[in-house]
């Protein structure tokens, strides 16, 4: 290698890494990261054993698979997840934390639904977390890539990823860091929400990912009410998983054109 090759590799490396000062919208998330590490250590305890109580209402079997409406339905996170690792194949440029996101849709559905198979044993939990920590985590990285910088969205990405996963491993027994880490990241994405995307960004519309997230909790408290109010037809918790798939649509559509082609 000549004397400008390795120039050229070495001054390739600092941008690729670089350790230039933070900007403005990246102190903030620097502040929002400290927030949320002082809630998860200062918090009191929730003991596991006292929030699960299993009471889905449709525990109706159809081609003998158990609890079918709630099982079946996770099937839409793998389509979602299918759909949208297509339109990724045919872009130039892979978004940060796109690719994990839908990786993590695929866990969601194995792990949901091997949860939902029998919910009365809470260690089947653990799956079903581990898979929404990934998806959640390509998320954020695609929040912060979006409206902060590059940089943050990998930083992001990597935090949130380590992060969820112990949170959901430690949630058999603490739920304290789930809630934080589910909630506390949520609040994170609607602020960015809030913001302008950085140029040259993807064009994401997150407020259309919170938007299906919230709808897929108000069915998941709603779970008997929808049941009753369908007669017996579909559940909260069945239309929840379907709605939480539909997260993923406003990512695919951003996905749509590769400006690079």
């Amino acid at each position: 290698m000549s004397r400008a090759d390795g120039h050229a590799a070495i001054q390739a490396l600092t941008r690729r890494f670089s350790f230039a000062a933070p900007q403005p919208r990246e102190k903030y998330l620097i502040g929002a990261v400290s927030a949320l590490v002082l809630v998860t250590l200062l918090a009191p305890a929730l003991p596991a054993a006292n929030w699960h109580i299993p009471h889905f209402i449709d525990t109706r079997t159809w081609l003998g698979v158990p609890n079918a409406g709630d099982v079946l339905s996770n099937l839409a996170f793998l389509a979602m997840a299918v759909w949208g690792s297509e339109r990724l194949r045919a872009r130039h440029d892979t978004p940060v934390g796109a690719s994990w996101f839908f990786v993590g849709l695929i866990l969601t559905c194995l792990g949901s639904g091997f949860y939902h198979l029998d919910p009365d044993m809470p260690q089947r939990l653990v799956a079903d977390r581990l898979g929404m920590a990934v998806a959640f985590a390509g998320f954020l990285g695609i929040a912060a890539g979006e409206r902060i910088s590059v940089r943050a969205g990998e930083a992001v990405l990597v935090l949130m990823m380590i992060a969820g996963l112990l949170a959901a491993w430690v949630a058999r027994e603490n739920l304290t860091p789930w809630v934080v880490v589910q909630f506390g990241g949520m609040a994170f994405a609607v602020g960015l929400a809030l913001t302008r995307p950085r140029p040259g960004a993807l064009g994401v519309p997150l407020g259309g990912v919170i938007f299906f997230y919230v709808l897929a909790k108000l069915f998941e408290l709603g779970d008997e009410i929808v049941f009753e109010a369908t007669g017996h037809f579909v559940s909260g918790h069945t239309l929840k998983h379907l709605a939480a798939a539909l997260a993923a649509w406003p990512v695919i559509r951003a996905l749509r054109h590769d400006r690079q082609a």
